[in-house]
């Protein structure tokens, strides 16, 4: 983990936090909040260098990173573009390194989320035939959604889970191990 000074930790907790609210709230994260986070991010990385901060290299790096894992998602109707562009925003603020750590808490509490939503719904066995349906038609090179309504993020009939509040805890998560551990 990179040192992350309280001039980024203060912006990443705002955005993330009202990004998570909005999330669960309307089920979509507005551009009007994502925009400013980023260029924020961007602005304040170049500005207080890489001695102060992780600076504007590794903050771009972030930004590309998140994009390439998360662009693909989106465009098989996986995820909305609100979190693309939320993940790109917390990678602006946080740089690359800081935003991996970041991606692995939000795979493993959304991991956690999802298998408590599909318990609760009873529709274990159902998604157990869903994630071998997406690999199988994945490694055919076709996208899943068009043969299943239910797996297209969009749909009514799916079973979703608002990214962007999980987004949202593992970025609190990241700053409260940063606490922790005395950064």
């Amino acid at each position: 983990m990179t040192s992350l000074p309280l001039v980024l930790q203060a912006p990443l907790a705002a955005l993330v936090i009202i990004a998570g609210v909005y999330d669960i709230l309307y089920r979509r994260i507005p551009n009007w909040l994502v925009l400013p986070g980023f260029l924020l991010g961007l602005a304040l990385n170049a500005v207080l260098g890489s001695t102060y901060s992780p600076g504007l290299a590794e903050s771009g790096l972030g930004v590309g990173l998140a994009f390439l894992i998360y662009f693909p998602l989106y465009l098989l109707r996986g995820m909305g573009a609100g979190d693309v562009k939320l993940m790109a925003a917390v990678a602006a603020l946080v740089g690359w390194k800081n935003w991996l750590i970041i991606f692995i808490f939000s795979g493993i509490l959304g991991g956690v989320l999802a298998v408590i939503i599909i318990l609760t719904k009873g529709r274990f066995r159902k998604t157990i035939y869903n994630v071998g349906y997406i690999l199988w038609e994945l490694g055919h090179m076709r996208p899943p959604r068009l043969s299943s309504e239910e797996l297209d993020v969009r749909s009514p009939k799916a079973v979703t889970l608002p990214h962007g509040a999980v987004i949202a805890l593992a970025c609190l998560f990241f700053l409260g191990g940063g606490l922790v551990l005395g950064r």
